[in-house]
């Protein structure tokens, strides 16, 4: 199996050493250097997540995205994720086909429906239609994926009449991943339309998702479908030391969840339960080789062929950061090619 390893961020507003939070235009600049890094230390792919609130600042994947592309020769570029709900697919489509355009192939789409809800209120969607919002759109989004004269009508989509979308693909369909949160029929659903998918595990085990991983490729037999990729994505972050590492992330986690917490109803994480999360869960905070055992025991777990780090949490540092990538592309995935070798 060809593995790939990536990271992906949301640009949390993070930190200056004065304990200042930076600017939202500095925190994107910091991340396109971040993309400029992961491609110089070999890893194979970035995402970008899309936000509109003030603790992230990246609320246009595709533009900071043709930033790092500008930068880099090799590392594979897709959004993570495009809330596809929310969004006009054409434009989407449109905006990834230049993308691909300027990095020569280089770039993805990965949609899904959104853990976070304001960009409905705030491009004008009622939540009310969540479900069939992205249903519908994900149905067109892959009608255009097949390129050439389209036609489409739709109840919460424009009617297209023999259309054709400019830029063309230069290199072949744009990659589209679904990524899901742990719901069976989002799983189902990415199977239907023979789409890779993405498996986002913001707590718990890898192996806690091992049935969706098993329930996916059942659904691609049954639905006649090709096989297709499966990849996972966790927090994470790497240090020279384990001690270290904890030390440097657990300040930052522990801010971000308990704000989030605050939001949905969740209680604010205890030591205890972080600790846990250490020991059990997908969360991948250590030194290389903790970091690496855990990445090669979920893609061991989940048949999974790629993943990606979250390697941005609340105001860990941009310094943090930029060391926690380059241990992670030059000792962890060498560390974990071998583990599965």
């Amino acid at each position: 199996m060809n593995f790939e390893f990536g990271i992906d961020t949301f640009g949390d507003v993070t930190l200056d050493a004065t304990g200042t939070p930076l600017s939202h235009a500095a925190v994107v600049r910091n991340v396109v250097e971040e993309g400029v890094l992961a491609d110089h230390v070999g890893l194979d792919v970035i995402g970008i997540g899309e936000h509109h609130r003030d603790d992230f600042a990246i609320s246009s994947p595709p533009m900071v995205l043709a930033g790092i592309a500008a930068r880099t020769s090799n590392i594979r570029l897709i959004s993570a994720v495009t809330v596809l709900s929310s969004e006009d697919p054409v434009r989407v489509y449109e905006q990834f086909a230049t993308l691909d355009a300027l990095s020569n192939g280089r770039a993805e789409l990965m949609v899904g429906r959104g853990s976070f809800t304001e960009s409905f209120p705030l491009f004008g969607y009622d939540l009310a239609d969540y479900e069939e919002l992205f249903e519908e759109k994900l149905s067109m989004m892959v009608a255009l994926q097949k390129g050439g004269v389209i036609n489409w009508s739709g109840k919460h989509s424009q009617n297209l009449q023999d259309v054709t979308l400019y830029p063309p693909m230069e290199h072949g369909p744009l990659p589209i991943w679904v990524a899901v949160g742990g719901s069976p029929n989002s799983v189902i659903r990415a199977a239907a339309h023979g789409l890779p998918l993405m498996l986002a595990i913001i707590g718990g085990s890898t192996d806690r998702f091992s049935p969706f991983a098993d329930l996916y490729r059942r659904a691609l037999t049954e639905l006649d479908q090709a096989p297709q990729p499966i990849g996972y994505h966790s927090f994470g972050h790497v240090a020279e030391t384990d001690e270290a590492a904890v030390e440097e992330f657990y300040d930052p986690y522990v801010k971000t969840m308990t704000r989030i917490g605050r939001e949905r109803g969740w209680s604010p994480p205890s030591r205890g339960a972080f600790e846990a999360e250490l020991r059990e869960g997908a969360m991948a905070v250590g030194s290389p080789e903790t970091v690496a055992r855990k990445i090669a025991h979920g893609l061991k777990v989940l048949g999974a062929s790629r993943f990606t780090l979250k390697v941005s949490t609340g105001p860990l540092s941009h310094e943090a950061i930029m060391r926690s990538i380059e241990l992670y592309g030059t000792k962890v995935v060498p560390l974990v090619r071998d583990m599965l070798a």
